[in-house]
């Protein structure tokens, strides 16, 4: 079989990024890894002894012939690109053939790889590349790598490493990042000849994030797959260009969050990547969705055209530039709208299964239920959620065909007329001045800056000649305008206004009134949490219902039941 791997014209060389990629054990594992998915395999195993300054990595991909055993630790040898011309069309994770050369200068390098239906063959490196050592050996299908005395000939490298927990932790961390990207991957992973973790293969990133984040459940995820346009047809009308797809999977916001922003992942076409663009558009499609200091789970995954993006930007290949920036972040901020919003597809989801049992329990010792629910005789509508009662002045209880939900009035309300002053926040004159006293200078700042019109009207004594619509049929206009004024930006005033606005709990409602209100707060962007973070509602699905009351013991319909 004819050699794949060669080496790189000398043109093409000095268009890509020189650099050191070799660095640490975590770089060796994410070199060598990207290699065996190249290779189309489906198990990897790798096998790490720090100690000894050793690794190893054993995949069943499509193995290797001896000519390309024989060429592929020359340095700049490849068989992903050919020409300068292919630097905009790539699709694979390697393609300088630059690593497995660094590795010849920086460890001990042996190579044992069979293709199908081919002998297998063991290959030694030199410290420049060359095949110093060639002979048959019995394996499987696939290839096995392993990088002895790492950095032995750098001495003040190894000093300069972190501590081998952290290293191993780097590597832990590489491992599961490129397993998001590759869900269908089984990964095995050895330390010291025991067994340190696995993955096993996932049909999404949603049923894969589970095993990374064992707190997580399925549950409390959201995943969308989009088919969105490419950019370029609008421009080239190329209906063979490569299909774009935007892959998210979300953590809900009232089921699950983080302290810090470790979380917030963007992959493209198959690899981890930095893109503090992107990661800012994601932070703020989840704005005003968490409580305070808190930040999301998401993985968003592009799969788009290899000419959208420039891999040179960084040796490591984790730094890009990506074309047409603004249109892909407002593919971002749709798809992470619709992925929160509520919709005959996710209705019957239920939350934490801990909060449904307790609920259920504390029913149980209570004895029984007391509502009064109203009888009506309206037509059936298309909405998913059904007004029937309300509890204490405060929840209205809403039924659906899985079950019936618990939604809060005043912080569903508080999400509507938050959404309504973000997309038309006005300020309306008054006629009679609001008068307001003994303001700090810092204070007449803040209202300035969010756009009120005020000014000195005496000692201690400031007027105020316009202020949110929303607060102009209230009798607490005053209270409402010092609230504003302790500081905050422009959305912080909007929470406020929406908080104050909403309609209080303890306040009876009439069916159409709380109809109208689920109906409203439905069409929401974000409607799962208010704008401090709070959850909305709590379901019980029939399921939970069917076993509370235990209907599952009754065989069938003879039993007059």
């Amino acid at each position: 079989m004819a050699s794949t791997i060669q080496a790189l014209p000398q043109e093409v060389v000095y268009l890509i990024t020189a650099g050191e990629v070799i660095d640490s054990f975590a770089a060796v594992v994410r070199e060598l890894v990207e290699n065996s998915l190249d290779a189309g395999a489906t198990r990897i195993v790798v096998y790490l002894w720090p100690q000894q300054w050793r690794i190893r990595v054993a995949d069943n991909g499509c193995g290797m012939s001896l000519d390309d055993l024989q060429q592929a630790a020359s340095a700049h040898s490849t068989s992903k690109i050919r020409s300068s011309d292919d630097l905009w069309k790539i699709k694979s994770l390697g393609f300088r053939g630059e690593a497995l050369h660094s590795l010849t200068t920086l460890a001990d390098l042996e190579i044992i790889s069979r293709a199908p239906e081919n002998v297998g063959w063991r290959v030694v490196y030199g410290d420049s590349g060359q095949a110093i050592q060639v002979e048959t050996t019995a394996i499987a299908p696939g290839t096995v790598v392993t990088v002895s005395n790492l950095f032995a000939n750098c001495s003040a490298r190894r000093q300069g490493l972190p501590t081998t927990t952290q290293q191993m932790k780097a590597v832990q961390a590489a491992i599961q990042q490129i397993g998001l990207c590759h869900p269908q991957i089984n990964w095995q992973v050895w330390q010291n000849d025991k067994i340190w973790f696995t993955i096993s293969p996932a049909s999404s990133v949603g049923q894969l994030i589970p095993q990374l984040l064992p707190q997580v459940r399925p549950g409390d995820l959201e995943e969308i797959k989009l088919d969105i346009p490419n950019p370029e047809l609008t421009t080239q009308h190329d209906l063979n260009a490569t299909p774009t797809a935007l892959s998210l999977v979300v953590g809900l916001p009232d089921r699950c969050h983080r302290h810090r922003s470790d979380w917030v992942r963007v992959a493209i076409n198959g690899r981890m990547v930095k893109s503090p663009e992107l990661e800012q558009t994601i932070l703020a499609a989840f704005h005003k969705t968490l409580p305070r200091d808190r930040y999301p789970i998401c993985f968003l995954h592009l799969a788009i055209s290899p000419n959208q993006i420039n891999w040179n930007r960084n040796p490591s290949k984790t730094e890009i530039y990506l074309n047409n920036l603004s249109y892909w972040q407002e593919q971002i901020t749709q798809a992470i709208n619709q992925a929160l919003r509520i919709s005959s597809a996710n209705i019957k989801e239920s939350v934490h299964t801990t909060r449904v049992s307790q609920l259920l329990k504390a029913a149980e010792t209570k004895g029984n239920y007391n509502f009064n629910s109203q009888n009506t005789n309206s037509d059936e509508t298309q909405h998913y959620l059904k007004a029937v009662a309300q509890v204490s002045n405060t929840y209205i209880v809403a039924e659906h065909p899985g079950g019936m939900w618990l939604v809060e009035q005043h912080i569903a309300h508080e999400r509507v007329l938050y959404e309504q002053l973000c997309d038309h926040w006005r300020l309306i004159p008054v006629e009679a001045p609001i008068i307001i006293y003994q303001l700090s200078p810092a204070q007449v700042c803040q209202l300035q800056r969010i756009g009120l019109d005020i000014e000195p009207f005496g000692d201690q004594l400031w007027a105020v000649r316009n202020l949110p619509a929303m607060l102009q049929q209230r009798e607490d206009c005053a209270e409402a305008i010092l609230e504003l004024s302790w500081g905050g930006d422009l959305q912080t005033a909007q929470v406020a206004v929406a908080c104050r606005s909403a309609i209080r709990n303890g306040t009876p409602m009439s069916l159409p009134e709380m109809q109208k209100l689920l109906d409203d707060w439905q069409r929401t962007r974000n409607p799962r949490t208010c704008p401090h973070g709070r959850p909305i509602y709590l379901s019980l699905d029939e399921s939970s219902l069917s076993r509370f009351f235990r209907r599952h013991w009754v065989i069938g319909k003879s039993h007059g039941i």
